[in-house]
């Protein structure tokens, strides 16, 4: 890292610059230990948060999700104790799994201010390594998409089955059929309500102008592939376009995704939203619920994926007719869950009628 240009973090609407972090690893337990020296954010302004006086001094509280208290708390308490010592506060953690507030306290706000602004710095690190736990999404899964997509299957089975790495346990469950927006990281209700939240006030503010108040009509027609290589393919999609030819479904995702990211609950990825049906996916290979035990962890499976040859269903299904669709509604939906429909269990949603 140049020490003269260290790279910047967002955090609630303030600017930090990140410095060197030691983190040491130990054999067969979570990363939660963590280091930030006594320089870090040392010229953070005193009124940055809200700290308020006591009679024993001065006090801070934060909102923190149960599920990262223990990357404050450290192993063995080390990083607490660690931060505790160089700030010269106490911080008050609830137990784990009681959802509440963290209290900073100390003789000096400059004490708990510093505090605060390092705990801050280190929950964004950690919450970035977090598997995402809801997306948004559109639904695919109307039946006569559904019913298309079988035939989709089928036929590829029968004209490809002996083409390296092709069998029937990479496609798609038919009723999880979507578009995905964005992913989201939410560890509370209050995190999801937030979430769901926000996408009225996207309704209100864009949206419905947008879409006038009507669903938007799709089409469902032809195959692509993620990666660089047709004959090394982990994931092959349906494309979708408006059937009107306009703009306005990528639109809709774009804005979507902009005000998200700019409320701190997604990261920004990409420039724009890249609209795609997943219909196959290498992932699907050992564990149809998208290989729950490698992304549950938040680790890379890609090492462990076994890519397929895609060039001869390209060829033969470059045009493929999945239908049409009436999206109706952007859903606020939870991985590795499903509802009655067997789609995703839906936690929001922002509707366009």
């Amino acid at each position: 890292m140049d020490v003269l240009r260290p790279p910047l973090i967002r955090i609630g609407g303030r600017v930090y610059r990140k410095n060197l972090i030691q983190e040491q690893a130990f054999p067969h337990e979570e990363e939660e230990d963590f280091y930030a020296g006594p320089g870090d954010c040392a010229d953070e302004p005193c009124d940055a948060f809200g700290v308020e006086e006591t009679e024993r001094g001065f006090q801070c509280r934060v909102e923190v999700p149960s599920p990262l208290y223990k990357y404050i708390i450290g192993k063995k308490g080390e990083t607490k104790k660690r931060l505790e010592t160089e700030t010269r506060t106490s911080i008050s953690i609830p137990k784990p799994g009681v959802e509440g507030e963290i209290v900073i306290t100390g003789q000096h706000r400059s004490g708990v201010v510093s505090a605060r602004t390092r705990i801050d710095v280190l929950l964004d690190s950690f919450r970035k390594k977090q598997p995402f736990t809801h997306f948004l999404s559109f639904a695919l899964n109307q039946p006569a998409i559904q019913e298309r997509f079988l035939q989709f299957q089928e036929e590829v089975l029968e004209k490809c089955s002996k083409d390296h790495g092709v069998s029937s346990s990479l496609f798609q469950n038919p009723a999880k059929l979507h578009l995905t927006l964005g992913t989201l990281v939410l560890l509370n209700e209050k995190e999801i309500q937030k979430a769901c939240d926000l996408l009225q006030r996207c309704k209100e503010d864009f949206v419905d102008q947008m879409t006038g108040g009507q669903p938007l009509t799709v089409e469902v027609a032809g195959v692509e592939y993620m990666n660089d290589d047709p004959a090394m393919t982990d994931v092959l999609y349906a494309k979708v376009r408006m059937k009107d030819g306009s703009d306005r479904l990528q639109m809709v995702a774009d804005q979507l995704v902009e005000r998200f990211v700019a409320s701190g609950l997604m990261l920004k990825e990409w420039d724009r939203v890249k609209l795609h049906a997943t219909v196959m996916n290498t992932l699907f290979r050992k564990d149809p619920t998208e290989e729950r035990k490698s992304t549950m962890t938040g680790k890379s499976s890609f090492k462990e994926r076994e890519s397929f040859n895609g060039q001869n269903i390209l060829k033969l299904f470059e045009n493929f007719h999945f239908g049409e669709v009436q999206l109706d509604s952007v859903r606020l939906s939870q991985r590795f869950s499903s509802d009655a429909s067997g789609y995703y269990a839906t936690s929001g949603q922002l509707c366009f009628s």
